[in-house]
């Protein structure tokens, strides 16, 4: 994964990033139970690339659903992975939950750029 991710391991650490992000944000969030653990492997990879295409434009965080309970509630996050795109704190494009795909989430991060 690459180093552009941000991988809070609590709420507080996860608002904390959001708040000294100047730039849009990238939140994908990921879980730890079987089923999701392939696709979410995937989604590190994915978004891992697209945080190092966009570095100084997007900020990108890896948030586990059981440790950012709050964070995953705020957002509307139903299943692992999901992905919202937050300007100022607010949600301006969702995907998931499923598995991401490059081109979508590229597609996701080019229209609110």
């Amino acid at each position: 994964m690459a180093q552009r991710v941000h991988r809070p391991r609590e709420d507080a650490e996860f608002d904390f990033i959001l708040g000294m992000s100047t730039v849009p944000v990238l939140a994908y969030f990921i879980g730890t139970w079987p089923k999701a653990i392939e696709p979410c492997l995937v989604a590190d990879l994915v978004v891992g690339g697209i945080a190092d295409e966009y570095a100084g434009r997007l900020t990108a965080v890896r948030a586990d659903i059981t440790r950012c309970p709050a964070a995953t509630e705020r957002y509307g996050v139903t299943g692992a992975p999901s992905c919202v795109l937050l300007k100022e704190g607010e949600v301006v494009a969702a995907h998931g939950p499923g598995l991401l795909a490059t081109a979508e989430v590229r597609k996701l991060v080019e229209s609110h750029l």
